[in-house]
This record gives structure tokens, sequence and C-alpha cells, in this order.
């Protein structure tokens, strides 16, 4: 029998505990590709913050550093500066980088840092019970919306890659989907360039939004939030490149 797929060695083996559906473990098997690919596993440094995106050290076989909630871009941006030889990236959920983390992404990005930043929407806070993010879309029901989010009472949703593609420090900015082979395969190929820019040296932050499925708190089977991500999501959250 000819083995068409196999682990790559960055990604551990060992059992996920993630909820059934979640886009967490596909978005960390294509980050764990892209570092062996790119030969660069020995002095790669992830970030990883509060949230469900917290236990990215459970599955990615790198030096990872856990930050308090929101302070991703902060704490990358010491240790880039201080470790110019290495890869730095932070991976970050919206609860985190959106809510309490938007100042330090925005001046990260502005200040131009040179970092690689994944940004993972799936549009709830997840770990701690379904709330409201600023990501989350109008109507959207959440545990604090139980009506759906109203532009005259919560507002608009955040769209993290459009401020950024406007910032000069921010040299690359997309976004991606993990709904469907297709979009996989387009959100590896992000991933892979926001990295290459790191390791050539060019100066300047590198985000991808990956539009992501959490089909716990949006009450919808796997398949249902895969389509949903494309039927919904992509009219708040159009996929492409924005900069770069």
């Amino acid at each position: 029998m000819q083995t068409v797929f196999k682990r790559t060695p960055s990604l551990i083996d060992c059992p996920t505990h993630y909820c059934p559906g979640c886009g967490h473990g596909i978005a960390h098997r294509l980050v764990a590709e892209t570092i062996d690919e790119l030969g660069i596993r020995g002095r790669t440094i992830g970030i990883a913050p509060v949230g469900c995106a917290v236990l990215l050290y459970d599955y990615i076989d790198v030096d990872c550093v856990e930050v308090a909630h929101g302070r991703a871009p902060a704490v990358a941006t010491g240790m880039k500066r201080t470790n110019p030889d290495k890869i730095i990236f932070s991976y970050q959920g919206d609860g985190d980088l959106a809510a309490i983390g938007t100042a330090e992404i925005i001046h990260a990005g502005h200040r131009g840092e040179q970092l690689t930043v994944i940004f993972i929407n799936n549009a709830v806070f997840g770990m701690t019970g379904g709330q409201m993010a600023p990501t989350t879309m109008i109507d959207q029901v959440t545990a604090t919306t139980p009506r759906g989010r109203t532009v005259a009472e919560q507002g608009y949703p955040l769209q993290v890659c459009e401020i950024l593609a406007l910032l000069p420090g921010v040299i690359y900015a997309e976004r991606t989907a993990l709904s469907g082979a297709a979009g996989v395969r387009n959100t590896k190929k992000a991933i892979k360039h926001a990295f290459e820019l790191q390791v050539g040296g060019a100066q300047g932050l590198g985000l991808v939004e990956v539009l992501s499925p959490c089909p716990t708190y949006w009450r919808m089977s796997p398949a249902k939030a895969m389509e949903w991500i494309e039927k919904e999501m992509t009219k708040v959250f159009p996929l492409g490149r924005l900069k770069g």
C-alpha cells in the first residue's frame, strides 16, 4: 500500500482536546507543515495567548511561550527584537486579538514589527462559553446576544484584516477560510507566504486571518458549520489578499 499522507514531524502525535469539527486542528497542521517545509523548526518560537488557541504548545513541537490575554503581539515584539535570528509567530483567536488585544495588534502593525500573525476568526469566544466577540456578525446568536447581535446595541463586527491592511507597517494581510479542500489549500499558501516573508528578512508584520468553524457555540453540526462559513461569514469577511 502506498503512503499518500503522513503526519509532518513538527505536529505532535497526541489525541486532540478540541471539539468535533473545530478548525484549530487543521490550522495547527498547516502551521506545522509550513515550519517543516521551510526548515525553520529549530529557530521558530510560537506565542500562544489565552483562549482556545492557548494549547498550541501541546500540538506543535517548537518552543512556545504562553502569554496573558491579548498580549501576544507585545511579547512577540520583545522576543523578535531580542532574538532577531528567530522566526516569531503568534497564534491568536478573535476573542484575544480583536478584543482585549486590539491595541497590541494595531500598534505592532503600525510599528512594522517583523512578525507573523495567524489569526483564527470563528466569530465567538470559544473557551469561556460562547459569548459575543468583536467579530460576531449581525443577528448572530451567542451566549450574550440571545436575540442576535444588533447594530443599535452592540455595533458592527470588527474587520481586522481590512483595518491592519491600512497600516504602512503591515506588509501582508490575507483572509482565508477552512471550509472545504480548496479553502484549506489556500490557507496553507497564505500561511507559508507569511512565514516566508519573515524568513526572507522582510521588515513588517504579516497577518493571515482564517475563518474557522466553532460548531459547539454556533450550535451546528460540523458539516453545517462549514456551510455557514461559505454562505454567511464570507459575506461579512470576504476572502482574498488585501495587501502584500
